[in-house]
């Protein structure tokens, strides 16, 4: 069983079909075909079985799968460290949509310039989506919002606390103080859809004061959120941190939330799929100069808290 046959396999599966998985890697239909029976005969298995025009999953195959991937994403992780002094190939990061629009630019653009080899991929999404989009090998790391339930990162992945964020509520200018859910005169929460773990804190924080929103606008960006507060249909919940990216705050009043406090961003990756351009990146977020800062505010709070 070799890797190039478990490659043509994983990517059968991703491509759900063997055309598809041909032109992905770039060879004729009858070669991932034959080496597909070649793997089943040295496997001594049916690995997929024909549903019409589909190709589906034996339970052999489901079983074969996970070990593929990591198989394959020891193989990768080999190869880096090899030549770990020089970070190259592709690497796909998965962000929220706040950590791209505030803390990565400049981050991103001094790591483009130190590892010019490294093609480096952007995906936004929430931190649900972010967090299955890493478990699916769909991308090799993401920033994330540390989760309202730590359930949701298990064992199968590891994590690192790069940025702290303090979450506030907006709601439009001259609002009344908000020191409970019970103060917020608007019954409309204008949010990002499920999966976005601010959402999730913002949301229990109604429950725990037995409230709930009568209704959830769902915006795809801080700049139609912020606008729409702005416009009194609602209030919302943002890192403060993308309050230093608007042009005018005039129509917008600020209210902190002591209750639910700082949440960390943390870069997550699967267990033992970690390369060179990911350590770099690792290097290259810790040592930024927002990472220090939220460090020392972090150490700071702590320090008050003792």
């Amino acid at each position: 069983m070799d890797l190039a046959a478990l490659t043509i396999f994983r990517a059968v599966v991703r491509e759900n079909g063997v055309t598809r998985a041909a032109a992905k890697l770039n060879r004729v239909q009858s070669n991932v075909t034959t080496r597909i029976k070649q793997l089943e005969e040295q496997l001594g298995t049916e690995l997929f079985i024909r549903d019409g025009r589909r190709l589906v999953l034996t339970p052999a195959g489901e079983t074969l799968l996970p070990y593929a991937e990591r198989l394959l994403a020891l193989a990768d992780e080999a190869c880096h460290a090899v030549r770990e002094d020089r970070p190259s190939g592709r690497l796909r990061l998965g962000t929220m949509e706040s950590v791209a629009a505030t803390r990565l630019p400049g981050l991103l653009a001094q790591y483009h310039q130190q590892w010019p080899a490294v093609a480096l991929e952007l995906e936004i999404g929430t931190t649900g989506k972010l967090i299955e989009r890493v478990r699916e090998f769909e991308v090799d790391a993401a920033l994330i919002a540390t989760p309202f339930d730590p359930a949701a990162i298990g064992e199968l992945f590891e994590t690192v606390p790069v940025f702290r964020e303090e979450l506030v509520m907006l709601t439009p200018r001259g609002h009344r103080p908000i020191r409970e859910a019970r103060d917020i005169a608007l019954s409309t929460l204008i949010a990002f859809e499920p999966g976005c773990a601010y959402r999730v804190y913002i949301e229990k924080w109604y429950l725990e004061h037995g409230v709930r929103p009568a209704r959830v606008l769902e915006l795809g960006s801080y700049h139609a959120i912020v606008a729409c507060v702005a416009a009194g249909a609602g209030v919302a919940v943002a890192p403060r941190s993308v309050l230093d990216l608007l042009t005018d705050t005039s129509n917008i009043a600020v209210h902190e939330l002591p209750a639910i406090g700082m949440i960390d961003t943390l870069l997550v990756w699967r267990r033992g799929h970690f390369s060179s351009a990911l350590n770099a990146l690792r290097r290259t977020l810790m040592a930024s100069p927002e990472a220090t800062a939220d460090a020392d505010a972090a150490a700071s709070v702590d320090a008050n808290a003792a």
